[in-house]
């Protein structure tokens, strides 16, 4: 299991960004961490995945742990060497590499495995394989999600973090995305899926989690959030209770607080 205890993180030694933050995500399950723009989400994921000292960033208070041994003050290779990858947002491949030279350097942590992996993600990822030899940056956006997300199973983790997956993707690669996620559980890879798409990430999520200024907000079994008001009106864009989606108009200015923050 990997899990997050009373995580406090502060940048440049002053801007207090996670106040607090428990979670869990249990070995094959889906787990999704939803949330506004700067609620803290990206910095959840950099303290997990060790790369808080390249953003200047500290936990001052509390752990990460997998299997009850603490990981947060590993080094990012150490973290993957325990079965924890992350895929960030916006992609970040090797735009100069080819498609296979992006998944080799995925491997590093885990050469061992490498050519059995390799086979993996073709397997997983059909249109990866057809294109091996390719310029990765001249890949679609869609093919180049799939190349950040191949490239993290190189290492064969056990925890896969997923930082906005269907960022500026179109809706039927949204679709595409997801249906990767689900199989790649599946196979018995546990994930951590942050993203803004409340609707996608709970149609797969086992647990949800919501955050909000660096705090978790609230916390229930994805299908109760999927009905709870508040979560339908402030993230899944529809009238609380009416299961109707509501106009830009309506949304754009809240007649009222949201009531786990009152």
């Amino acid at each position: 299991m990997l899990e997050v205890a009373n995580l406090e993180v502060v940048y440049h030694d002053v801007i207090l960004v996670l106040r607090g933050i428990s979670f869990a995500v249990p070995d094959g399950k889906i787990v999704a961490l939803l949330g506004a723009n700067g609620a803290g989400k990206t910095t959840v994921l950099r303290a997990v995945s060790g790369l808080l000292d390249v953003h200047h960033g500290d936990i001052t208070k509390g752990d990460v742990r997998v299997d009850g041994e603490p990981t947060h003050r590993l080094k990012p290779a150490s973290v993957v060497d325990r079965g924890v990858t992350q895929v960030m947002e916006g992609r970040r491949i090797f735009a100069e590499f080819t498609v296979e030279e992006n998944l080799r350097v995925g491997a590093y942590a885990n050469p061992g495995e490498r050519d059995e992996n390799l086979t993996r993600v073709f397997d997983l990822f059909p249109v990866l394989r057809d294109r091996r030899k390719r310029t990765a940056g001249y890949l679609s956006g869609g093919e180049q999600q799939m190349l950040a997300m191949g490239r993290g199973l190189m290492s064969n983790p056990r925890f896969l973090l997923l930082d906005e997956p269907s960022l500026g993707l179109a809706p039927l690669l949204v679709q595409q995305i997801r249906d990767l996620i689900v199989e790649i559980n599946r196979q018995g890879t546990a994930i951590l899926l942050v993203e803004q798409n409340a609707t996608m990430a709970l149609s797969i999520a086992e647990h949800g989690y919501i955050m909000e200024t660096g705090k978790i907000v609230m916390d229930k079994p994805a299908n109760e959030l999927m009905r709870d008001e508040d979560v339908q009106e402030f993230y899944l864009g529809l009238r609380a209770g009416s299961g109707a989606r509501k106009s830009f108009r309506d949304i754009k200015h809240y007649k009222r607080r949201k009531r786990w923050l009152s």
